[in-house]
C-alpha cells in the first residue's frame, strides 16, 4: 500500500519543522500543502516523469487520506521537494542537508524512471555494419540482415527451442 497525501503532506511539514506536538497543522495548512503536491505533481508528469501519482480532476473532490500512488523510490524525493516548495511561503530557510536530500533523491528518481523506461532496440536489416566488421573475422556481411522474429517454442522436454534447433 502506499503512502497517503496526508502522510507525504505531513512529513513534508515536518521537514520544516512544523508538524508534532508543539504545532498542530490546520485544514487550511493541509489544503495549501495539498495545492502544492499536485502542481508539483502535474509540473513532473509535463516533464514526462510520470510515477503513478492519484490527481483528481478538481480540488473539491480531493480526499487526503487516499493512496498517492507512489512507488516507494519516490516518496523521499517527493517529501523533499514539496518541503523545498513549501518553505518560502511559511518563512522558513532551509538547511543545506534538506536542499542537498531534495536534489540527491529527485535525482535518484529520474535515473530509476529513465532505466526502467529503456527499451532494447535491434538495428535495422540493411544497416551497414561498420568499419570495425573485419572480414577474415566471420562471414563477410557488410549489413546486418534481417532480424529473426519468429515466436520461441516450447521443446518437447519443456525447455525452449530456438531458431535452428529441434524440430
Amino acid at each position: 500500500m502506499s503512502w497517503t497525501k496526508r502522510q507525504l503532506i505531513a512529513d513534508a511539514f515536518g521537514e520544516l519543522a512544523l508538524a508534532g506536538y508543539d504545532f498542530d497543522i490546520s485544514p487550511d495548512e493541509e489544503a495549501f500543502a495539498l495545492r502544492k503536491l499536485n502542481t508539483m505533481m502535474a509540473t513532473w508528469g509535463a516533464l514526462s516523469l510520470h510515477l503513478g501519482f492519484h490527481m483528481n480532476a478538481s480540488a473539491e473532490t480531493e480526499d487526503l487520506d487516499e493512496p498517492s500512488g507512489l512507488p516507494l523510490f519516490a516518496v523521499e524525493a517527493v517529501v523533499q521537494n514539496l518541503a523545498v516548495r513549501m518553505a518560502a511561503s511559511k518563512g522558513k530557510t532551509l538547511p543545506r542537508s534538506t536542499l542537498t536530500t531534495a536534489k540527491t533523491s529527485y535525482d535518484a528518481m529520474v535515473s530509476k524512471v529513465a532505466a526502467d523506461q529503456v527499451q532494447q532496440q535491434q538495428l535495422q536489416s540493411g544497416t551497414p555494419r561498420g568499419a570495425g566488421r573485419k572480414p577474415w573475422r566471420t562471414i563477410n556481411q557488410h549489413f546486418v540482415p534481417t532480424p529473426d522474429t519468429s515466436p520461441l517454442q516450447s521443446a518437447a522436454d519443456g525447455g525452449l527451442t530456438f531458431t535452428g534447433e529441434g524440430n
